[in-house]
């Protein structure tokens, strides 16, 4: 190749170019593309890198420091505007600074953090962050002559690298090695492994700490070197051929750059944290009444019921869209509604976008025109499980209203949360049409959750501007988060293996932003009855972001029901909740202002540590809890491999546990092995029957004191629980938290800092303190002069000392 010139033009920087020869090479991408030229182009102080090539046109354009996005449009396509638009991205190209570099090969693409690197013979675009190759395209752009798929997009791996990501699978946490299809479909009873399931998010991640987005709505397939040719390769019926690649220096920032990216998840209700009683399902209005006194009488705590489909038919069949209580079942519900709440109990109800030709709304649906078309224009109806059925379009805006005047009656009637069901859609035939024929079910299948979800939150966000929504999902797609879709795993058989795979579905789905992933708590499908494994599952569920037993009625889901041994075991796990609250509710800040996850890979911990790369047998639980789920039946003991950044603590019994350590500890059935981090503050609250008693003015805060821990932090966030955008609105409390242990004069300073929102009125907050691993009574605890009164335990070895809001308390002790 021989450079003509890179120079100014016009405000432009140009690349002419000859091709005069071309060298193959293994990992070059297309030989028979040519780079002809390439301009950096200005508008309003953004900046993009336009390529020409023989075969059609790049853009790439940075959007940060740490991200750029590259399209490749071939000559002579035409995408429709849906196709052209990106449905999962939100964050708008940076004005980021860019340098254009002459290269002896061709020329770089510079910011401040990323570097593309575009060869002109081969013609090849790599990617480099702060110096390191990240990826390369192999192929690049392929169109795909008699395959299922139009066209691939292909990357160059490194030999190591592990992969993470495309959507909720059970395959094991390095994904690596797999080809998956890219379409949401529902797997029954699964248990350990599935490869297909009801997110299929064209997300990759590298532990080399790099992410690929593939931004295009269509239906595909993403193969994660299955062949063993170091290939990514992402394929698709249709679409865009526009991704994103991004990268950072640690797993929490490089997850913070993608949320960014397509949106952060708001904060749920506060009642969203609590117990949820649920089965499928409730017949009629006195066994759901039955079930809420229960808890109550028993002192079970519980936030919200939830009906399955039996609120609007008798029947399980037949029945689907009618969309309205059933008279005969339930007589009065919107009486019952009240009085569930008057209890602190919420209401959500089950709702699915099939319409059944059976069912009281058909004819409406067909008068009103809101249901997909066949190709020739007639309404499509197809049979699968629960009858003769169509879908509603939520492509066409009048089928959107029409769906929203159902929820807006609803929510009227004091309904609290939408649950959305079976919204991959479950049955969606390639032949079926949406938005009055202009689009196929591939092109949208796998967004119908994603607007599903939109449809709601938007919809709240107008007419009901208090409320924050509860949208529970089966389906959605990347960015769904941020419309506050909280989704789960699925149809989960109620056995061990389906247990083990529930971990890694949750991180895994953390990681790509749709950090409330949970399962049926006890597992769903079949008519297993095991008192163990419902223990441990809801064991495990204390730390993972929803706490909501769901099951097939043949074996009940709800504590109140099983035997006596069990329901006490079920019991002090839900009461651990509730103590959790302020914990928890702090994990759900971060994630809405971080993009966090609640639920960690131990690689965010150590990236650098082998063995955690494909492991999900154990996990953080934000920042400072180290939970390890118990997944075998009768299992007595376990290996505990502690990671080397931080003494640990058993969170029961205060034994603590060397950095980097590893042991084998005797299991309890009273509790799952949970540790947690020297120098963690952890912000507790009082005993409640519903998160409505949540007393914020009263908080127990733990302190886990170890003399290696020279500067501790934490922090506790607070607000009504119910108002959305409540920390953009100043209506919050934020209690900053910091300690300082000074070895030589053998004191320890525990700071706590109140910042108050411009719209939160001031109030008193006692927090009740438990400094754990304190070896020796105190000389003296002290608020600047004055002495506080305080306990130490020897036997326990924990301090405690009241004291009433923000300030500093040193803790002197003995020689």
């Amino acid at each position: 190749m021989k450079t003509d010139y890179l120079k100014t033009v016009s405000g432009k920087f140009v690349v002419s170019v000859l091709v005069i020869g071309m060298a193959g090479s293994s990992f070059a991408q297309n030989i028979q593309r040519q780079l002809l030229s390439a301009k950096e182009v200005h508008r309003a102080g953004r900046s993009h890198l336009e390529i020409v090539t023989n075969d059609g046109r790049y853009t790439i354009t940075p959007y940060s420091d740490q991200m750029v996005e590259t399209s490749f449009f071939p000559n002579g396509e035409k995408l429709s505007e849906f196709e052209q638009s990106s449905h999962a991205v939100v964050q708008t190209p940076g004005q980021v600074r860019m340098r254009l570099q002459k290269k002896a090969d061709g020329f770089d693409y510079v910011s401040a953090g990323m570097r593309v690197h575009v060869q002109a013979a081969p013609f090849q675009i790599s990617y480099f962050y702060q110096g390191k190759l990240l990826t390369s395209e192999k192929q690049g752009y392929e169109k795909l002559a008699g395959a299922a798929n139009d066209f691939a997009l292909s990357f160059n791996l490194d030999a190591a690298e592990a992969l993470y990501g495309a959507g909720a699978r059970a395959l094991g946490m390095n994904r690596r090695g797999h080809r998956l299809p890219l379409y949401n479909k529902a797997h029954y009873g699964y248990e350990e492994r599935s490869e297909q399931m009801n997110f299929a998010i064209p997300l990759v991640y590298s532990s080399k700490l790099y992410g690929i987005h593939f931004d295009n709505a269509a239906i595909g397939t993403l193969d994660l070197d299955s062949e063993k040719q170091r290939q990514l390769r992402y394929e698709s019926v249709s679409g865009r051929k526009t991704y994103q690649v991004f990268a950072a220096t640690s797993w929490p920032r490089l997850i913070a750059n993608y949320t960014q990216l397509t949106g952060r998840q708001p904060l749920p209700p506060r009642w969203a944290f609590g117990n949820f009683a649920s089965r499928f399902g409730y017949h009629n209005e006195a066994e759901a009444r039955s079930v809420v006194g229960q808890f109550r009488a028993e002192q079970i705590p519980l936030d919200a019921i939830i009906f399955d489909l039996y609120w609007f038919g008798k029947d399980i069949k037949g029945t689907m869209g009618n969309l309205a209580f059933d008279a005969d079942q339930f007589k009065s519900p919107q009486k019952m509604i009240a009085d569930f709440k008057q209890q602190n109990v919420k209401t959500i109800l089950i709702t699915e976008p099939f319409i059944l030709s059976t069912s009281k709304r058909w004819q409406e649906a067909l008068q009103k025109n809101v249901l997909a078309k066949n190709a020739d224009g007639s309404v499509a109806t197809y049979d699968f499980y629960f009858g003769n059925t169509g879908l509603i379009d939520l492509f066409q805006p009048k089928a959107r209203d029409w769906f929203w005047s159902i929820y807006r009656g609803l929510v009227k009637q004091g309904v609290a949360g939408v649950w959305g069901d079976l919204g991959e859609p479950e049955v969606h035939p390639s032949s079926v049409r949406h938005a009055d024929g202009k689009l196929g079910a591939d092109q949208v299948h796998n967004i119908y959750g994603h607007e599903w979800a939109k449809l709601v939150a938007q919809g709240y966000q107008k007419e009901f501007p208090q409320q924050r929504p509860f949208i529970l999902m089966r389906a959605g797609y990347s960015g769904s988060q941020r419309f506050g879709l909280i989704p789960w795993s699925g149809d989960v058989n109620r056995t061990w293996g389906g247990l083990r795979s529930q971990p890694e579905i949750a991180l895994q789905m953390s990681m790509q932003g749709l950090a409330y992933m949970h399962s049926d708590l006890g597992g769903f499908a079949g008519a297993n009855l095991d008192d163990e494994l419902y223990t441990r599952w809801l064991q495990y569920g204390v730390f993972q972001p929803v706490f909501r037993p769901h099951a097939q009625e043949e074996v009940a889901a709800e504590p109140i029901f099983r035997d006596a041994a069990t329901k006490a075991l079920a019991k002090q796990a839900i009461e651990l909740r509730y103590r959790m609250l302020p914990y928890n509710y702090t994990l759900a800040f971060d994630n809405q202002e971080q993009g966090l996850p609640l639920m960690r890979p131990l690689f965010f911990e150590e990236a650098d540590r082998p063995e955690w790369t494909a492991h999900a047998a154990s996990y953080l639980w934000g920042q400072d809890f180290l939970v390890h789920p118990v997944m075998q039946a009768g299992q007595q003991q376990m290996q505990i491999n502690f990671p080397r950044t931080s003494v640990w603590f058993d969170f029961y019994s205060d034994q603590s546990y060397a950095a980097g350590s590893a042991h084998t500890l005797d299991l309890s059935l009273q509790h799952l092995p949970v540790f947690v981090r020297a120098g963690a503050f952890v912000p507790m609250a009082q005993p409640m029957q519903s998160t409505a008693q949540f007393d914020a003015h009263h908080i127990d805060l733990h302190y886990y004191h170890d003399a290696s821990v020279r500067e501790g932090r934490g922090q506790m966030y607070e607000d009504d629980g119910a108002t959305p955008d409540a920390y953009r609105k100043g209506q919050y409390r934020l209690f900053h938290f910091a300690s300082q242990f000074d070895a030589n004069n053998q004191t320890l300073a525990l700071n706590l800092k109140e910042q108050r929102g411009r719209s939160m009125d001031k109030a008193n907050t006692q927090f009740d303190v438990t400094v754990h691993n304190i070896a020796k009574a105190p000389l003296s605890v002290m608020r600047g002069q004055k002495k506080l009164e305080f306990v130490w335990d020897a036997a326990t070895k924990q301090l405690r000392f009241a004291v009433a809001n923000a300030g500093q308390v040193a803790v002197r002790f003995r020689d």
